[in-house]
């Protein structure tokens, strides 16, 4: 996996892929100025399904929303500077959560409201 954000780095990223120029139609991006080998696909879903199970099987697992689901909203809610913009939106949409999936689930809910006491 590569990123680039500009002719020179995306060279070099080919380049670490052990390709060269005419070779761009083994690659495809992934956004967000990512691109893996075209072979790659089939492992790179893989790969976000098991994020997927393995972050609900550590939010199931959370028995009062106060251990990872606490660290999962204070973790996102930093990274989309919510300290800042006071929006949830950016971190719910970064965790795949609706504000009505939050709202039916009471872990989920305490577990961004003792996330939101330290902002």
């Amino acid at each position: 996996m590569q990123f680039a954000f500009s002719d020179q780095q995306f060279a070099e990223g080919m380049k670490k892929l052990g390709l060269g120029v005419g070779d761009e139609d083994k690659v495809v991006s992934i956004g967000a100025g990512g691109f893996i080998l075209k072979s790659d696909v089939k492992a790179y879903k893989e790969m976000g399904q098991k994020q997927k199970s393995e972050m609900q099987a550590a939010i199931d697992g959370d028995e009062d929303g106060k251990g990872f689901i606490q660290d999962m909203f204070s973790y996102e809610l930093a990274n989309h500077e919510y300290g800042y913009t006071r929006e949830l939106e950016p971190a719910l949409s970064a965790l795949g959560l609706s504000i009505g999936e939050l709202n039916s689930n009471e872990k989920l809910l305490t577990g961004l409201k003792a996330a939101l006491e330290h902002f």
